[in-house]
């Protein structure tokens, strides 16, 4: 749980503000793709179709044919399953209180009370119930890319190094809002298919040529899972973009569209839609809290308030002089165990939310009382605290983020299709 990176779930928040009705029920229901074992039905897919033809008219994207629509949104359902399917097979779950927290947390990111996010999510067509179900399926995926992909990802001191000499403009805080269209390919692709892929990539050059809207185009084209938002990834700064699209960006002016480019997934088509500077991090004195902590996390076999109850008896150990660091050694499930819990010096912004503002609340020598965040219970101790000049460390820190996130994008990516190439999938859209 090292540095304990923040998850957001603006993402799921924006997807319901904006939610379309769902299908009449009265039509018949069939099943359009067999996922492994499981079945994806016409209504779940017509539903998830009317939901992204809302989208893309309120981004004011010309809608591609309704033949292709669905074949785009019925990949995105098939990739989903297996997704879920793997975290069902990892005993990955999500429990009432998580979810719980989750919708407070969209809720809160909207400024409404959860009483209020309800309401706008009926007044759209949609139920609660459905509206819960999916939430959960995105923490579920979202936890699912933690456990398979992000916490093997690693980033190492000559990593940092490195980067920082080959990119001495780096953090400067320009950014960039991209959008781009993904051509798949499958692994081990042989020359007929890398040559179907180039002809099908020429086709949407030559659609751009004839400036169709770029949007409009990754609706139909792209096999990207942002392909029915238009393909747009939104502002990030070319140090969080994969190293691919931050090269071509670079030179690229606004509205100009890259050439096709390769990767392992495919062909990737780029166009550059705005840029800024958003200011990068400068010299900064802050003040750094050292801390310890011990952590239990939640599960099928210790529930959220069996927890709590555990972490509040511990707590009374340890005012009562049990040594707070061999506790974290035994008992403690986060990796800082095996040095007592110290996660050493933290700045402003390492922790989430949650932690932050209960380790900032107590005294040197304090003990906090037990503090629910999204990775479970924490008993928190601060040790000392000290201001700090953090120029040079922020940006080692800055740079250590953007290689991380790199790095895990990538993965993931490549996590994801070799997941897809070994999902059986037997389609029977046509035969409906």
């Amino acid at each position: 749980m090292n540095r304990f990176p923040v998850r957001i779930l603006a993402s799921i928040a924006l997807a319901y503000i904006a939610l379309t009705h769902p299908a009449p029920a009265a039509e018949v229901d069939r099943i359009v793709a067999i996922v492994n074992s499981e079945a994806v039905t016409s209504s779940q897919l017509r539903e998830r179709v009317a939901r992204a033809r809302d989208n893309l008219k309120k981004q004011a994207v010309d809608l591609p044919p309704e033949e292709v629509l669905e074949r785009q949104v019925l990949e995105q359902l098939i990739v989903e399953r297996a997704q879920l399917q793997r975290a069902r097979e990892a005993a990955i779950h999500v429990d009432d209180a998580m979810l719980g927290r989750a919708i407070g947390i969209i809720a809160g990111n909207n400024r409404f009370t959860v009483e209020q996010l309800r309401a706008t999510v009926e007044r759209d067509g949609i139920a609660w119930d459905k509206f819960r179900d999916d939430v959960r399926t995105e923490l579920m995926l979202n936890r699912l890319r933690e456990s398979e992909v992000d916490n093997h990802v690693t980033v190492s001191a000559a990593e940092i190094d490195n980067f920082l000499k080959n990119h001495p403009d780096a953090l400067s805080g320009v950014e960039y809002r991209v959008a781009h269209i993904l051509l798949r390919i499958p692994e081990n692709a042989g020359a007929a298919q890398l040559d179907a892929l180039r002809a099908r990539a020429e086709k949407v050059l030559e659609r751009l040529g004839r400036n169709e809207d770029f949007a409009k185009v990754a609706a139909d084209s792209s096999e990207a899972p942002d392909s029915i938002q238009g393909g747009e990834i939104g502002w990030r700064s070319g140090e969080r973009l994969p190293g691919l699209y931050a090269d071509a960006v670079s030179r690229l002016a606004p509205g100009e569209v890259s050439p096709p480019m390769r990767s392992a997934a495919g062909l990737h088509i780029v166009k550059l839609l705005e840029k800024r500077d958003g200011g990068g991090p400068g010299a900064q004195s802050v003040e750094q809290t050292h801390a310890r902590h011990i952590l239990l996390k939640t599960s099928e076999i210790l529930a959220d308030a069996d927890a709590r109850a555990r972490l509040d008896a511990l707590r009374e150990r340890i005012v009562h002089g049990a040594d707070f660091a061999e506790l974290a050694k035994t008992i403690s499930t986060d990796m800082s165990a095996v040095h007592g819990g110290d996660l050493g010096w933290l700045s402003p912004g390492d922790t989430v939310p949650e932690f932050e503002k209960s380790m900032n609340a107590l005294a040197p020598g304090e003990i906090s009382a037990p503090v629910r965040s999204p990775f479970g219970w924490h008993l928190i101790q601060v040790l000392e605290r000290r201001q700090q000049d953090m120029s040079e460390e922020r940006r080692r820190n800055a740079a250590r983020a953007i290689l991380r996130q790199r790095k895990s994008d990538e993965a993931y990516e490549d996590w994801l299709r070799q997941l897809r190439d070994g999902t059986y999938v037997e389609y029977r859209l046509e035969s409906e």
